[in-house]
């Protein structure tokens, strides 16, 4: 059993919406006119922070009429999420873009996630770049980051990893957690910046320290293969465990992988076989075919045939094809199943044909069955195969 090698890029929902609660509204011609707006923006807020959304409402609204640009927005705010007015992404996009055109740089972020997500308007993805540009320009961390994914995507401009990097690192220097991640997965894969395992790790730590768990799961990793740090089991594990602790597939598998082979941990047979079972709930094939092993062998777990093939057949059907033998090896000798040559041959078929070493096993099962039944075998792996690709 070898860790995962899998480092991957978060593809997250896009910025957020802000509450515009400080700061005083855009001028207007009168210092009396923009006094009496201030204090009634003021009021709007305390309104809304209370809960009085239809008062919150109704002050934002006169403002907003008359172009005091944060009430338009925090009034597009209150449509979008359905706060003393029926959810209404139409409306959120038109108060948005009054704010937006205004130069307010919250709502022109929030206008570019309107268009990227096709809410209240067509989905449109250059016009989300447009956007969020704008709002990045003005130094908008959520707009940055998210101006980074498209140019990391090629939505809404060309592919262009350099540009990527530029506006990662923007976001990123301001503490956007999404942002730091990305950009270590650039320096981790070289891309858009010379590939430097050292600068990864900077920046996964950084993300990992606010919680992001695919950051925890590629530090970890970094440790453990003493890639831009000393390599070092013991820190391996415990960022392996903070991100397994927040349901990360990966992570589950790799610290379930530590337990049994005793890096970093105490050998604990119980403890592998229990996060190859979270990870193997969530469909996670090598932690399926593990938990499999777990159950054959009785280490763990109390051995158990059955179990152990319910688990190499989940793992099978997905392709795995240490999964796919050892199913075949169950059918083969009647444990956990009722013997038949016909299922472990296709089992068998399978497995060499997903990469496994099933030569000998092939070779041995043919000479025990008969041409139909080979035939038949062979029918039932092309049949599962073309069922699958």
């Amino acid at each position: 059993m070898k860790p995962i090698t899998i480092l991957m890029i978060f593809i997250g929902c896009l910025a957020g919406s802000g509450w515009a609660s400080t700061g005083s509204p855009s001028p207007t011609p009168q210092a009396k006119t923009a006094n009496s707006s201030a204090s009634l923006f003021q009021l709007a807020v305390s309104a809304y922070e209370r809960k009085n959304y239809p008062v919150a409402l109704t002050i934002f609204t006169e403002l907003a009429e008359q172009g005091v640009a944060q009430a338009q927005f925090n009034l597009g705010l209150m449509y979008y999420n359905g706060e003393g007015v029926p959810k209404d992404a139409s409306q959120a996009v038109t108060w948005f873009r009054k704010a937006a055109e205004q130069g307010y740089a919250k709502a022109q972020s929030n206008l570019g996630v309107m268009y990227y997500n096709g809410e209240g308007v067509p989905k449109d993805a250059s016009q989300a770049v447009t956007w969020y540009r704008k709002a990045a320009e003005q130094g908008v961390a959520q707009a940055q980051f998210n101006l980074g994914f498209m140019y990391d995507n090629g939505e809404g401009v060309p592919k262009d990893a350099s540009q990527a990097v530029t506006w990662y690192r923007k976001a990123a220097e301001q503490g956007d957690a999404q942002a730091q991640f990305n950009l270590g997965h650039m320096y981790a894969n070289g891309e858009g910046v010379p590939k430097d395992a050292s600068q990864a790790v900077t920046w996964f730590r950084k993300a990992a320290e606010q919680g992001v768990a695919k950051a925890q799961f590629n530090l970890g990793f970094m440790y453990y293969n003493g890639e831009g740090v000393p390599k070092d089991a013991s820190q391996a594990v415990t960022w392996y465990r903070k991100a397994a602790e927040q349901g990360v597939a990966q992570a589950q598998f790799n610290l379930g992988f530590m337990y049994a082979n005793g890096e970093g941990v105490p050998k604990n047979a119980s403890q592998a076989a229990a996060w190859f079972r979270k990870a193997a709930e969530q469909g996670y094939a090598s932690a399926q075919f593990n938990l499999g092993v777990m159950y054959a062998n009785g280490e763990g777990v109390p051995k158990d045939a059955s179990q152990a093939v319910t688990w190499y057949r989940k793992a099978a059907e997905q392709g795995y094809a240490s999964a796919q033998f050892n199913l075949g090896v169950m059918y083969y000798n009647g444990e956990g199943v009722p013997k038949d040559y016909v299922q472990a041959a296709k089992w068998f078929y399978l497995g060499k044909a997903n990469g496994g070493e099933a030569d000998e096993a092939i070779r041995q099962i043919e000479s025990r069955m008969s041409r139909q039944q080979i035939e038949q075998a062979q029918a039932l792996a092309t049949q599962w195969w073309q069922n699958h690709h």
